[in-house]
């Protein structure tokens, strides 16, 4: 195997990552023990060799180019691993330790994931964590991230899959609705009543709703004149302004049912379920920190059957 990186190159790269991470050269100069001077030249050497730019510079700021935020992600990727395998190989690595970067569903990410990271920190001081909250699914390799929270798992993804719950759904009006609509005894109602829609991103297809006939999942087709894409906490503002019916998570309501903002509905034809999921990339050699918030989202929130439960590809 040749030398592919001599100590000049890989100093650039992380005197670089330096001035990403802390947006301008004087901090990231501070933070080197260097002047800002060297770490400008340093960076402009690196732009030359790989004949791109990198840094958007400015007389008030810096700022990552498109090309510069990619390369940027994998250079911190990468700079962490070395970092981690010197620990490991010098038996330094102790205490997990370094950046995780994690991708969360937007509404479970509000309220289920980030309330639990006050105490994974408070567990492990020197992890950090870093979470992107967007509903799409992400490129580990090309974005850099460790982990992901998914509502639906691609098969063929090559990516590991481990089931953090089954969330419970149920139907829901706010009770100025159910004031001027008789509340439905059977799912045979729901064709006279304003049913919320919510239309898969991925395919565009209406979220057909899910109910319980004994020990079977029957998808019920509803109809309604509003609906909404994306952002899965749309329909139950629209229920909470008294606009019909909504199917949704039980805990993205649980306050609103407890406040007596909405009023649950069909009791007796709940308990369906859907599922989320942790996904990593499968990898030998698993950092030490990634492991840790594995495992602690995974008996924080655990897999708990809730009855019967829909095969992933159709979560929202």
């Amino acid at each position: 195997m040749s030398r592919q990186f001599d100590d000049l190159r890989l100093g650039s790269i992380e005197l670089f990552c330096l001035t990403a991470q802390h947006q301008g050269f004087t901090a990231a100069a501070k933070a080197a023990g260097l002047t800002a001077a060297a770490v400008s030249r340093s960076v402009a050497r690196l732009e030359e060799r790989l004949g791109v730019r990198l840094l958007m510079r400015t007389t008030r700021q810096v700022r990552l180019t498109e090309v510069g935020q990619r390369y940027f992600d994998q250079c911190r990727q990468a700079l962490g691993q070395l970092s981690e395998a010197e620990r490991e190989a010098s038996g330094q690595q102790l205490k997990p330790s370094g950046l995780v970067r994690m991708s969360l569903p937007t509404s479970y990410g509000h309220y289920r994931v980030l309330p639990l990271l006050p105490a994974f920190s408070r567990k492990y001081p020197e992890i950090e964590v870093e979470v992107q909250l967007s509903n799409r699914n992400v490129d580990f390799t090309d974005e850099g991230f460790d982990l992901a929270v998914r509502g639906r798992v691609q098969p063929d993804s090559g990516l590991v899959a481990r089931k953090l719950e089954d969330a419970p759904l149920l139907i829901a009006a706010a009770p100025a609705y159910l004031k001027s609509h008789r509340a439905p005894r059977t799912p045979d109602d729901l064709v006279r009543h304003e049913c919320i829609q919510f239309v898969l991103p991925s395919n565009g297809q209406i979220v057909p709703w899910l109910l319980r006939n004994g020990e079977r999942l029957v998808e019920w087709p509803t109809q309604g004149k509003l609906r909404c894409a994306e952002d899965i906490l749309g329909p139950i503002s629209l229920a909470r302004a008294g606009a019909g019916l909504v199917q949704t998570y039980r805990f993205l309501v649980e306050d609103d049912l407890r406040e007596g903002r909405l009023v649950e509905v069909l009791a007796d034809y709940a308990g369906a379920s859907r599922p989320f999921s942790l996904l990593y990339p499968g990898k030998r050699h698993m950092p030490l920190r990634v492991r840790a918030l594995i495992d602690f989202l995974l008996a924080s929130l655990g897999p708990r059957p809730q009855g019967p439960q829909l095969p992933s590809r159709h979560a929202p």
